[in-house]
């Protein structure tokens, strides 16, 4: 019996994307062709079914025997539906799960758990981020699993290892796979975000030894994904506890043990979330004082000429005078006495600013 709270079906839909969306939404025109394919766990182990048809799925339908329906691509709501006529699905439960894109959501419902995340991955350049919907519905003895756009198998590890087992699944295992599941998607931000660093150690580096306003541009557009990844997880710490706090009766001790882990691995990817976000001020900040350490070191060149010019225009200017009454006005050597003056002004000059060490440069990496 379904007990949502006022609102908890309700479709809540993002005002846009949460990144770019994957490059086989292009493909397709906008969304991937569904398909559809059963893991079902019977006595001699979990047997993987392609199906073409809602009969093949109704053949399937035996009593102790649970099934997971994996839905991948979202164009044709019609044939889902009616794939998912059998199982006596909810309808109510379907906007949330079919409706791109979706808020984050973890959600228990008396006899149903709806979980909505958003799988991100890198395009080519690892500063463009991509993402795509990934829903999931445990029923009693029945998991299903909606995917925008999955990469050919739906969870191609997690598959693998059911079809290696051997043995009968117990109701209550579906509860498990719902946590692999959604772990497994977590788990795919670390090595994104361990790359992220990766690329801002370089841009850090790189400010300090030759800033140029490229680097901010990249620094923004990782602090831009960061951003994005860190508004996708941050509703999860909050619901995960709810969940907890409510003793969902569709999940056993493991599959409740294994939730409260993935509260702390939230909290760890919001932290890391916040440390490069935090990284990227810093980059910021190094550019600054960099730029800042280069117009001092220009402004100190510009400083060094104008005090060695400035006597040497002082003596030009007095012998520029043509009084009558000056001594060396018709001296023969008077010229090369005014030029000898004026280098001899410059190398004491020079001497004294060299012995101050105004000559180092103080840009240069050290």
């Amino acid at each position: 019996m379904l007990r949502p709270t006022p609102g908890a079906l309700r479709s809540s839909r993002l005002e846009e994307r949460p990144a770019a969306i994957p490059t086989q939404l292009y493909v397709h025109g906008g969304q991937q062709p569904s398909r559809f394919s059963v893991m079902a766990f019977e006595a001699a182990g979990p047997r993987l079914h392609a199906l073409q048809h809602p009969g093949e799925l109704a053949a399937l339908q035996k009593p102790g025997i649970p099934l997971w329906l994996r839905v991948m691509g979202l164009s044709d709501p019609r044939a889902i539906q009616a794939m998912l006529l059998p199982l006596a699905v909810p309808s109510v439960l379907l906007p949330p799960l079919l409706e791109v894109p979706q808020r984050p959501r973890v959600d228990s419902l008396g006899e149903a758990l709806l979980v909505v995340l958003h799988r991100f991955s890198f395009a080519r350049d690892p500063s463009h981020l991509i993402s795509s919907q990934v829903g999931a519905l445990l029923l009693p003895g029945l998991l299903i699993s909606f995917e925008e756009a999955p990469l050919g198998e739906a969870f191609p590890d997690l598959t693998n290892w059911l079809s290696a087992q051997v043995g009968a699944t117990e109701l209550r295992d579906l509860d498990d796979i719902l946590h692999f599941l959604v772990d497994e998607i977590l788990d795919e931000l670390f090595p994104m975000l361990e790359l992220i660093a990766n690329r801002l150690c370089d841009l850090e580096e790189a400010a300090l030894r030759d800033p140029k306003p490229k680097l901010l541009k990249r620094t923004f557009e990782h602090r831009s994904n960061l951003l994005t990844i860190r508004s996708q997880i941050w509703p999860l710490r909050h619901q995960i506890r709810v969940l907890l706090r409510q003793r969902q009766e569709l999940l056993g001790p493991e599959a409740t043990a294994g939730f409260r882990d993935m509260g702390d691995l939230v909290e760890m990817l919001f932290e890391n979330c916040e440390l490069l976000r935090n990284q990227c001020d810093a980059i910021t900040q190094s550019y600054a004082a960099s730029v800042g350490n280069r117009m001092n070191q220009v402004m100190k060149t510009l400083t060094i000429l104008t005090s060695i010019f400035a006597p040497l225009t002082f003596i030009g200017g007095v012998y520029g005078m043509n009084f009558d009454n000056m001594p060396e006005l018709h001296w023969r050597y008077g010229y090369a006495y005014a030029m000898g003056l004026m280098a001899l002004v410059a190398l004491i000059q020079l001497y004294w600013l060299w012995r101050r060490r105004w000559f180092e440069d103080w840009t240069a990496p050290r």
